[in-house]
């Protein structure tokens, strides 16, 4: 299998301002019917009104014109209430679209999940490449609706995949890259936040073992809640003998109920209070349901969602109806009702019934629902960035190999792309250069990319070729004032777990900002050296950015396996200016001295 193409697609501007316009449209017409009926249930309420004045006053009308009159407001109530609910989809539509615009033209940032609780102290490169956080690559492309299709995206870009699960992700992405109106549907479920399934909960609940309750028990249990009102109703109009059959019954059912409790307990507390998360699972297997998939990945993540011939959706539907039977105990009218007919218990036999045949699902289920979810974000990345492509994934020596290389964050019109090649022998570019030359932004775009690239989805580049890596990364170290540790420890703590690396499955692609600069030039160079030499050693391949240029020297002992390139500055009407360009070689000059005195300094 190798690396598809993306569909002929029209361009995502055009086609999301289409759409908004017509959600807009739609917006406003139902607004226009919302107050309409308003109006009209208003004038019905007088109406009704009038008539029992009528009826209970002067007696001109009879009180059964009340009847159709109710008949007509309970019409109204009814049909309000879809208007009201298609109203509020349109407006989420509108904000989907409006957001999606926004999207488009670089104003993202701090609009989306920014994905937080993923961040990891101890991860390698997750805060060095910005995934989560504002601004980060989560938020640009996380469009997941629950919380297992947000984990699962987070995990993809956090660990690099197999070659061939990134090749069965990249041609899922392709096909549903084009698929716009599967993006707003699955956008328009649940409320404005992403639903927090508890899958741990849920997963557990399903797989648990049966809890056994004898089924002349079960019997048993519906016939009492049947007598318990039949009793009720002889209580009222039999008197006394009435009220000993009441008695009778109910001590029959403490009897009979008590040993049950605490299995009722297992079966009830996993699920009673999650029929939000069970009703968004539902609608988003419903919709994914509904497609017909050309991918081989996603074809076999659609046949995993299918148990006993019938859809999960309908599954969890059943389930959803089961626990609002059960949560309709909690209404004060009915309440009395609920506790003559055993209704907690009998729910509870229907749930664990369920839970029997479709419980081990369940994991299937959220799986499918997870994949989906991260496939269709990293789909409509793609979608809104047409020019981007999905990398060839090479099974040969670690490759880096990039043309018009650019960082996928950045607007358009602000990005600067570079031709990179990482290509046996070549393991080591080493990176010179002045400050605020571009040096960090290329790193950070080689590894987010890579990123991008091992997840499955598509690159900012016109060409990209690269095998499967682990990223180690020392472009944000931090020190700490609670754990007492300075920035230099905090950076050789972290170069000594980049070099752990080179003893895990996958060659290293290591990516050193200013390597040791937090000390003298002679201990730098001596330090970076080994462990540069260390790295290429283990077969790693990366890049090595510095403003020592006694440290560019090292390339002359490493042969074929290093070069120096660099990125320069040059002044034009006294303001010092930036192409952002790597070139071949050493930085011919500083820029540090002209940066103080722009700012003032006298140097």
């Amino acid at each position: 299998m190798n690396a598809p193409t993306l569909p002929p697609m029209p361009a995502a501007d055009s086609v999301y301002a289409e759409r908004l316009a017509e959600r807009q449209t739609e917006s406003a017409q139902l607004a226009a019917q919302l107050d309409r009926l308003g109006q009209a249930r208003v004038g019905l309420f007088l109406l009704a009104g009038l008539i029992g004045i009528l009826a209970l006053g002067p007696k001109w009308l009879s009180g059964w014109w009340l009847l159709p009159l109710l008949a007509g407001f309970l019409v109204l109530l009814i049909r309000y209430d879809r208007i009201e609910q298609r109203l509020y989809r349109a407006k989420r539509a509108v904000r989907y679209y409006t957001l999606g615009r926004e999207r488009l033209a670089g104003r993202w940032a701090g609009q989306g999940n920014t994905g937080e609780r993923h961040l990891d102290d101890g991860h390698l490169f997750a805060a060095d490449l910005d995934l989560f956080g504002k601004n980060s690559l989560f938020e640009r492309i996380c469009a997941a609706r629950t919380r297992p299709g947000e984990t699962r995206l987070a995990e993809w870009l956090k660990s690099p995949a197999p070659r061939e699960e990134i090749l069965a992700r990249q041609h899922a992405v392709a096909d549903l890259a084009p698929r716009v109106e599967l993006r707003e549907r699955l956008a328009m479920l649940g409320g404005e936040i992403p639903g927090s399934v508890d899958t741990a909960g849920l997963v557990s609940w399903g797989q648990s073992p049966p809890v056994p309750v004898p089924i002349p028990w079960r019997a048993s249990i519906r016939t009492l809640g049947a007598a318990n009102l039949l009793a009720a109703v002889a209580m009222l109009t039999m008197g006394l003998p009435g009220v000993i059959l009441g008695g009778v019954t109910l001590v029959i059912s403490v009897i009979v109920i008590l040993p049950l409790s605490q299995r009722i307990e297992t079966i009830l507390t996993p699920v009673e209070s999650r029929v939000g998360d069970l009703n968004l699972l539902a609608h988003v297997l419903a919709t994914l349901e509904q497609q017909a998939f050309h991918a081989p990945r996603l074809q076999e993540l659609h046949a995993r969602l299918m148990v006993a011939g019938m859809p999960p959706s309908r599954q969890i539907a059943e389930l959803t109806a089961l626990v609002e039977w059960l949560n309709a105990r909690r209404n004060a009218l009915f309440a009395p009702i609920a506790v003559l007919l055993l209704w907690r218990t009998q729910a509870a036999l229907s749930i664990e019934r369920w839970r029997r045949i479709s419980g081990p699902a369940i994991a299937d289920w959220l799986e499918a629902v997870a994949s989906m979810e991260a496939l269709s974000s990293l789909a409509g990345f793609a979608f809104e960035e047409p020019s981007h492509t999905f990398p060839e994934i090479l099974d040969a020596a670690p490759t880096l190999e990039a043309e018009e290389l650019g960082h996928p964050l950045l607007p358009r019109n602000r990005c600067i792309c570079n031709d990179v090649a990482i290509t046996p022998p070549l393991q080591l570019l080493m990176i010179s250069g002045s400050n605020m030359s571009g040096k960090s932004t290329l790193l950070r775009s080689m590894g987010t990319n890579l990123v991008l690239a091992l997840a499955g989805g598509t690159v900012r580049a016109t060409r990209m070729r690269v095998t499967p890596l682990a990223i180690g990364a020392t472009l944000r170290v931090q020190d700490s004032l609670a754990e007492g540790r300075s920035r230099f420890f905090a950076e050789i703590t972290r170069v000594r777990a980049v070099l752990d690396l080179l003893q895990g499955p996958l060659p290293v692609l290591f990516l050193l900002d200013e390597v040791f600069h937090g000390t003298n030039s002679h201990d730098r160079v001596i330090g970076a050296s080994a462990v540069i030499r260390t790295l290429l050693a283990g077969g790693a391949i990366g890049c090595v950015t510095t403003h020592d240029l006694s440290l560019t020297q090292t390339t002359e002992t490493l042969g074929d396996t290093a070069k120096n390139v660099h990125f320069a500055d040059h002044f034009a009407d006294g303001q010092m200016c930036f192409d952002y360009t790597m070139r071949p070689g050493v930085v011919p000059k500083s820029n540090a001295l002209a940066l103080m005195r722009a700012v003032g300094l006298e140097v």
